[in-house]
């Protein structure tokens, strides 16, 4: 009588540690060109930049938008978490626009890296990395502009980003 009861609690104990390590996997954080003035948007504002309704930021910079292939893990995760749309409807949205001509699917990069870098090399760009991949690039003394302090200076010559706070 005591062994499934025993049983139980060891399933919970390791679902629990299984939602631990994957919380922290999960963090997905909105990086901007360190040129971007607006340091949080709604998730509303996102999802109409996402979806290519929302073509400037407040300044009236243009906005170039920045994604992970469609079968990509952590675009998967950043069209449902954070966008709240299943990755194939956005691409049904891309689609449209460009077959119809009236506007341009987001620039698909291979890896993080390669976004992190197109951001960083092109004014008013917007994207999404693993917060692991800020930490890394802190390690290695690359500049990460936080939302609060939006005058960063370049250390390196590679630049800087800005991390967008994404209100509910």
């Amino acid at each position: 009588m005591k062994e499934p009861v025993i049983k139980h609690y060891a399933l919970i104990i390791m679902l629990m540690f299984a939602c631990l390590v994957t919380s922290q996997v999960m963090a997905i954080e909105i990086v901007t060109h360190h040129q971007v003035i607006d340091s949080q948007l709604t998730k509303s504002q996102l999802r109409r930049i996402y979806t290519m309704r929302q073509l400037r930021w407040s300044d009236d910079t243009v906005i170039n938008v920045f994604v992970l292939p469609n079968q990509d893990e952590l675009h998967q995760r950043f069209a449902k978490e954070l966008l709240q749309i299943f990755p194939y409807q956005l691409n049904r949205i891309w689609h449209k626009l460009t077959y119809s001509g009236l506007g341009v699917a987001p620039t698909i990069v291979s890896s993080q890296q390669e976004l992190l870098q197109a951001i960083i090399n092109t004014p008013g760009s917007i994207g999404y990395i693993e917060k692991d991949m800020l930490i890394t690039l802190d390690d290695k003394q690359d500049t990460i502009n936080h939302s609060e302090q939006n005058k960063a200076q370049p250390i390196s010559g590679k630049g800087v980003v800005n991390i967008v706070k994404i209100k509910s």
